[in-house]
C-alpha cells in the first residue's frame, strides 16, 4: 500500500552531510516502492537539482551554526518553520518523518502543531551544553513525536540523557546497488581516500601528516585523494604543501564518490570525535575497499571487526594501521566486510521503518480521538 510521506531535513541539501544524504537516499527508495514523497529542507536560495525523483521544497535563509564540533547549515527563521508546516499540511501526508527533529528551526512548527503522525530520527552522538541548557524546550517539542528512533546506541543515549525520550535504535542505510554500479578499478599506485566535510573534528590533518611522513621515507608511495569541502580546506591545502601526491577534489556528487571508493585501496576515516555512526565506512566496505578508521565508538559500532583501527589524532598510529591493512587484505576479508555492510542497506532500513510508520499512525489517531478530533 502506497503512502504519502513528508521527509524533513533541518540541514540544507546544498551542503554535504550525513543527514542530508540519508534524506535523499530514503526519498529514492520510498519512491521506488511507490510512495508519494515530499522533502522539505532549508535554503530558499538553493535552486540546484538533486538526484531524487520527488518534489523538494526549500525554505528560509541558511546560517552556518557551530554544533557538536561541526557547523550545521540551518535556518533560524520562524517564518520558514511556519511555512514548512503549511506546506506539509497541504501535502496531507500519512506520515511526517523528521530527521534530527530538535535541530533549529525548520521542523519546530510542525512538531508544535502536530497535525499528522510524526516519526523522529536522531543522528547526533555526543552531548554538549546546548542539549542540557535547552532540555525543557526539547521536552516540549518531543510531545509532537509519535515514534522516536536513533541511528545508533550513542545517538539514542545522547537524546535520552537530554530529554528522557527512549528511541528505537535502527541504523543509517545506504544504497548498495548504486555503490557497485561503478566499475572496480585499481591502478599500480596505492590510493588512499578520505570522504567528508573538511572541519577540525574530522581529523584530516592527521591523514596528511601520515602520508607525507610515509612518502618522505622513500618507501612505496601513497597517493591521497580528499573528497569534500569545508572551512578547513585552505589550511589543509597549505599543510599538504601542495604535494603532488595529495589531491583535493572538493565537494562532488555521489557518482564521483562511488568512483573514488571503487578505485581506492583504502578509505581512511580519521574523525577525532562526534561521530554517532560511520556510514562512509560501510559504503567503502560495500565498494570492496578496505577501511582504516580512528578508534571511536561510532566507528566501532559501524565496522565491528571489519576495519583496522588507529589511535585518534596520532599520525604514526595511522601510518602503521594503513600498512597493516594493505598487508592483510585478501579476497576473503574483503568479502566478509562487504557482507557485513549489506546489513545496512536502505532496503532493509525502510523495511524496519514500515511498522514504525504504522505505529505512529495508530498512536496519532488514538491521540486525536482522545482530544475529540482536530
Amino acid at each position: 500500500m502506497s503512502r504519502r510521506i513528508a521527509l524533513i531535513s533541518p540541514y540544507a541539501l546544498s551542503v554535504y552531510g550525513g543527514v542530508q544524504e540519508q534524506v535523499l537516499a530514503m526519498s529514492r527508495e520510498l519512491a521506488r516502492r511507490g510512495d508519494d514523497v515530499l522533502i522539505v529542507a532549508p535554503d530558499h536560495f538553493d535552486v540546484a537539482p538533486y538526484d531524487t525523483p520527488v518534489n523538494v521544497v526549500r525554505l528560509g535563509r541558511v546560517f552556518s551554526i557551530p554544533a557538536n564540533g561541526s557547523r550545521a547549515p540551518l535556518t533560524l527563521s520562524p517564518r520558514a518553520s511556519r511555512e514548512a508546516s503549511r506546506v506539509i499540511e497541504n501535502f496531507a501526508p500519512d506520515v511526517v518523518h523528521v530527521h534530527e527533529p530538535f535541530a533549529p528551526l525548520l521542523a519546530w512548527s510542525t512538531l508544535r502543531r502536530h497535525r499528522a503522525p510524526i516519526v523522529g530520527t536522531f543522528h547526533r552522538g555526543g552531548s554538549g551544553p546546548a542539549l542540557h541548557l535547552t532540555g525543557p524546550l526539547l521536552r516540549r517539542l518531543g510531545r509532537g513525536l509519535d515514534v522516536v528512533t536513533a541511528v545508533s546506541e550513542l545517538a539514542a543515549t545522547t537524546i535520552h540523557d537530554a530529554t528522557k525520550l527512549t528511541p528505537a535504535v535502527l541504523f543509517n542505510g545506504f544504497e548498495t546497488e548504486r555503490l557497485r554500479s561503478q566499475e572496480r578499478r585499481r591502478g599500480s599506485d596505492i590510493t588512499l581516500c578520505v570522504v567528508g566535510r573538511l572541519e577540525t573534528r574530522k581529523g584530516v590533518e592527521v591523514v596528511i601528516n601520515a602520508v607525507r611522513a610515509h612518502n618522505a621515507r622513500g618507501a612505496d608511495t601513497w597517493q591521497l585523494v580528499i573528497l569534500g569541502d569545508g572551512p578547513e580546506r585552505a589550511r589543509l591545502e597549505a599543510l599538504s604543501a601542495y604535494d603532488e601526491c595529495i589531491t583535493f577534489l572538493g565537494a562532488a556528487n555521489d557518482d564521483v564518490k562511488y568512483s573514488l571508493l571503487r578505485r581506492s585501496n583504502v578509505l581512511i576515516a580519521p574523525a577525532l570525535r562526534g561521530e554517532s555512526f560511520g556510514m562512509v565506512l560501510l559504503e567503502a566496505m560495500a565498494s570492496e575497499t578496505a577501511v582504516v578508521a580512528s578508534d571511536i565508538k561510532g566507528y566501532r559500532d559501524a565496522a565491528g571487526s571489519h576495519a583496522t583501527f588507529f589511535s585518534p589524532g596520532r599520525s604514526s598510529s595511522l601510518e602503521e594501521a594503513i600498512i597493516q591493512s594493505l598487508r592483510s587484505e585478501n579476497p576473503a576479508r574483503i568479502e566478509s566486510a562487504r557482507a557485513h555492510a549489506e546489513r545496512w542497506s536502505m532496503r532493509q532500513l525502510l523495511d524496519a521503518y514500515a511498522p514504525l510508520y504504522d505505529e505512529a499512525i495508530s498512536l496519532y489517531r488514538g491521540r486525536v480521538a482522545l482530544r475529540g478530533g482536530n
